[in-house]
Protein backbone atom coordinates (compact mmCIF):
# COMPACT_ATOMS: atom_id res chain seq x y z
CA UNK A 1 0.00 0.00 0.00
CA UNK A 2 1.34 3.44 -0.96
CA UNK A 3 2.36 5.84 1.80
CA UNK A 4 0.47 9.11 1.88
CA UNK A 5 2.60 12.24 1.57
CA UNK A 6 1.44 14.39 4.49
CA UNK A 7 3.21 17.40 2.97
CA UNK A 8 1.09 17.17 -0.18
CA UNK A 9 -2.03 16.52 1.87
CA UNK A 10 -1.37 19.65 3.97
CA UNK A 11 -0.59 21.68 0.83
CA UNK A 12 -3.98 20.71 -0.62
CA UNK A 13 -5.80 21.70 2.61
CA UNK A 14 -3.90 24.99 2.91
CA UNK A 15 -4.57 25.82 -0.74
CA UNK A 16 -8.27 24.99 -0.42
CA UNK A 17 -8.55 27.11 2.73
CA UNK A 18 -6.88 30.05 0.96
CA UNK A 19 -9.10 29.70 -2.11
CA UNK A 20 -12.36 29.31 -0.17
CA UNK A 21 -11.79 31.59 2.81
CA UNK A 22 -9.17 34.17 1.74
CA UNK A 23 -10.09 34.58 -1.93
CA UNK A 24 -13.82 33.88 -1.57
CA UNK A 25 -13.99 31.39 -4.44
CA UNK A 26 -16.62 29.18 -2.83
CA UNK A 27 -17.43 27.54 -6.17
CA UNK A 28 -13.83 26.64 -7.04
CA UNK A 29 -13.44 23.21 -8.62
CA UNK A 30 -10.99 20.50 -7.63
CA UNK A 31 -9.11 21.41 -10.81
CA UNK A 32 -8.82 25.05 -9.59
CA UNK A 33 -7.46 23.83 -6.25
CA UNK A 34 -5.05 21.37 -7.89
CA UNK A 35 -3.77 24.09 -10.26
CA UNK A 36 -3.25 26.54 -7.38
CA UNK A 37 -1.42 23.85 -5.37
CA UNK A 38 0.75 22.96 -8.37
CA UNK A 39 -0.36 19.33 -8.48
CA UNK A 40 -2.49 17.24 -10.81
CA UNK A 41 -6.18 16.72 -10.20
CA UNK A 42 -5.47 12.99 -10.00
CA UNK A 43 -3.08 13.66 -7.10
CA UNK A 44 -5.71 15.74 -5.34
CA UNK A 45 -8.26 12.94 -5.76
CA UNK A 46 -5.79 10.47 -4.26
CA UNK A 47 -6.14 12.37 -0.97
CA UNK A 48 -9.73 13.63 -1.30
CA UNK A 49 -12.27 11.75 -3.39
CA UNK A 50 -14.51 14.77 -3.89
CA UNK A 51 -14.65 18.50 -3.48
CA UNK A 52 -17.34 18.01 -0.81
CA UNK A 53 -15.00 15.81 1.25
CA UNK A 54 -12.25 18.45 1.02
CA UNK A 55 -14.65 21.29 1.87
CA UNK A 56 -15.95 19.44 4.93
CA UNK A 57 -12.44 18.74 6.17
CA UNK A 58 -11.19 22.30 5.65
CA UNK A 59 -14.35 23.75 7.18
CA UNK A 60 -14.27 21.44 10.22
CA UNK A 61 -10.57 22.04 10.86
CA UNK A 62 -11.02 25.81 10.63
CA UNK A 63 -14.04 25.78 12.97
CA UNK A 64 -12.33 23.41 15.43
CA UNK A 65 -9.25 25.62 15.58
CA UNK A 66 -11.28 28.81 16.10
CA UNK A 67 -13.58 27.19 18.68
CA UNK A 68 -10.59 25.79 20.55
CA UNK A 69 -8.95 29.23 20.75
CA UNK A 70 -12.17 30.89 21.91
CA UNK A 71 -12.84 28.14 24.47
CA UNK A 72 -9.29 28.51 25.82
CA UNK A 73 -9.90 32.24 26.28
CA UNK A 74 -13.27 31.70 27.98
CA UNK A 75 -11.73 29.19 30.40
CA UNK A 76 -8.62 31.25 31.15
CA UNK A 77 -8.02 32.91 34.52
CA UNK A 78 -7.39 36.38 33.08
CA UNK A 79 -9.65 39.36 33.92
CA UNK A 80 -12.98 39.51 32.07
CA UNK A 81 -12.13 42.61 30.00
CA UNK A 82 -8.93 40.93 28.78
CA UNK A 83 -10.95 37.85 27.81
CA UNK A 84 -13.25 39.99 25.67
CA UNK A 85 -10.28 41.84 24.15
CA UNK A 86 -8.62 38.51 23.29
CA UNK A 87 -11.85 37.08 21.84
CA UNK A 88 -12.36 40.16 19.66
CA UNK A 89 -8.73 40.03 18.56
CA UNK A 90 -8.92 36.33 17.65
CA UNK A 91 -12.16 36.73 15.69
CA UNK A 92 -11.06 39.86 13.80
CA UNK A 93 -7.51 38.64 13.12
CA UNK A 94 -8.96 35.45 11.64
CA UNK A 95 -11.42 37.56 9.63
CA UNK A 96 -8.68 39.73 8.16
CA UNK A 97 -6.70 36.64 7.11
CA UNK A 98 -9.79 34.78 5.84
CA UNK A 99 -12.46 37.39 4.99
CA UNK A 100 -14.89 34.91 3.41
CA UNK A 101 -14.85 32.35 6.20
CA UNK A 102 -17.97 33.76 7.88
CA UNK A 103 -19.89 33.60 4.60
CA UNK A 104 -18.78 30.01 4.26
CA UNK A 105 -19.93 29.22 7.82
CA UNK A 106 -23.37 30.64 7.09
CA UNK A 107 -23.57 28.67 3.85
CA UNK A 108 -22.71 25.47 5.74
CA UNK A 109 -25.26 26.21 8.45
CA UNK A 110 -27.97 26.86 5.87
CA UNK A 111 -27.18 23.57 4.16
CA UNK A 112 -28.51 21.93 7.35
CA UNK A 113 -25.18 20.41 8.28
CA UNK A 114 -26.07 18.43 11.40
CA UNK A 115 -22.38 17.83 12.14
CA UNK A 116 -21.90 21.61 12.50
CA UNK A 117 -24.58 21.81 15.18
CA UNK A 118 -23.33 18.66 16.91
CA UNK A 119 -19.86 20.18 17.21
CA UNK A 120 -21.30 23.40 18.59
CA UNK A 121 -23.33 21.48 21.17
CA UNK A 122 -20.11 19.98 22.53
CA UNK A 123 -18.80 23.46 23.40
CA UNK A 124 -22.02 24.26 25.30
CA UNK A 125 -20.25 23.69 28.66
CA UNK A 126 -17.77 26.51 27.88
CA UNK A 127 -20.57 28.83 26.82
CA UNK A 128 -22.69 28.24 29.94
CA UNK A 129 -19.76 28.93 32.27
CA UNK A 130 -18.90 32.07 30.31
CA UNK A 131 -22.51 33.31 30.44
CA UNK A 132 -22.34 33.07 34.25
CA UNK A 133 -19.17 35.13 34.17
CA UNK A 134 -20.89 37.72 31.95
CA UNK A 135 -23.75 37.90 34.46
CA UNK A 136 -21.31 38.43 37.34
CA UNK A 137 -19.68 41.31 35.44
CA UNK A 138 -23.11 42.87 34.97
CA UNK A 139 -23.83 42.53 38.68
CA UNK A 140 -20.71 44.54 39.59
CA UNK A 141 -21.48 47.13 36.90
CA UNK A 142 -18.60 46.54 34.47
CA UNK A 143 -21.05 45.73 31.68
CA UNK A 144 -24.54 47.10 31.09
CA UNK A 145 -27.15 44.80 32.63
CA UNK A 146 -29.07 42.69 30.13
CA UNK A 147 -29.73 39.05 29.38
CA UNK A 148 -26.20 37.52 29.10
CA UNK A 149 -27.24 35.89 25.82
CA UNK A 150 -27.97 39.39 24.45
CA UNK A 151 -24.45 40.40 25.51
CA UNK A 152 -22.98 37.51 23.51
CA UNK A 153 -25.22 38.28 20.53
CA UNK A 154 -24.02 41.90 20.63
CA UNK A 155 -20.40 40.81 20.86
CA UNK A 156 -20.65 38.43 17.90
CA UNK A 157 -22.74 40.91 15.87
CA UNK A 158 -20.15 43.65 16.36
CA UNK A 159 -17.38 41.31 15.22
CA UNK A 160 -19.00 39.22 12.49
CA UNK A 161 -21.52 41.51 10.77
CA UNK A 162 -18.81 43.67 9.13
CA UNK A 163 -17.23 40.45 7.80
CA UNK A 164 -20.42 39.15 6.27
CA UNK A 165 -21.21 42.43 4.50
CA UNK A 166 -17.60 43.23 3.60
CA UNK A 167 -18.14 43.17 -0.20
CA UNK A 168 -21.18 45.45 0.10
CA UNK A 169 -19.51 47.92 2.48
CA UNK A 170 -16.34 48.05 0.38
CA UNK A 171 -18.42 49.12 -2.61
CA UNK A 172 -20.68 51.44 -0.61
CA UNK A 173 -17.78 53.31 1.03
CA UNK A 174 -15.35 52.86 -1.91
CA UNK A 175 -12.75 51.06 0.21
CA UNK A 176 -9.82 48.91 -0.84
CA UNK A 177 -9.06 45.61 0.93
CA UNK A 178 -6.23 47.34 2.79
CA UNK A 179 -8.52 50.17 3.96
CA UNK A 180 -11.19 47.71 5.07
CA UNK A 181 -8.63 45.62 6.97
CA UNK A 182 -7.46 48.81 8.69
CA UNK A 183 -11.04 49.55 9.77
CA UNK A 184 -11.36 45.98 11.07
CA UNK A 185 -8.19 46.44 13.14
CA UNK A 186 -9.61 49.71 14.54
CA UNK A 187 -12.74 47.80 15.57
CA UNK A 188 -10.74 45.74 18.07
CA UNK A 189 -10.55 48.69 20.47
CA UNK A 190 -13.84 50.25 19.39
CA UNK A 191 -15.85 47.12 20.22
CA UNK A 192 -14.42 46.89 23.73
CA UNK A 193 -15.07 50.60 24.29
CA UNK A 194 -18.71 50.07 23.26
CA UNK A 195 -19.20 47.03 25.49
CA UNK A 196 -17.65 48.22 28.74
CA UNK A 197 -19.02 51.04 30.90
Amino acid sequence: MATRDTGTEQLIKDTAKRIFFAEGKLHATTQDIADAAGISRTSLHYYYRSKDELIKLVFNEAMDALSSRLNDIMESAIPFREKIEHMVDVILTEAIAYPYQETFVITEMLSDSSSFYEKKAKSHRHTNAFLKEVEAEMTVGHVKAMNPVQFMMNLFSLTTYPLIVRPLQKKLFKLTDKQYDHLMNERKKLICDLIFQ
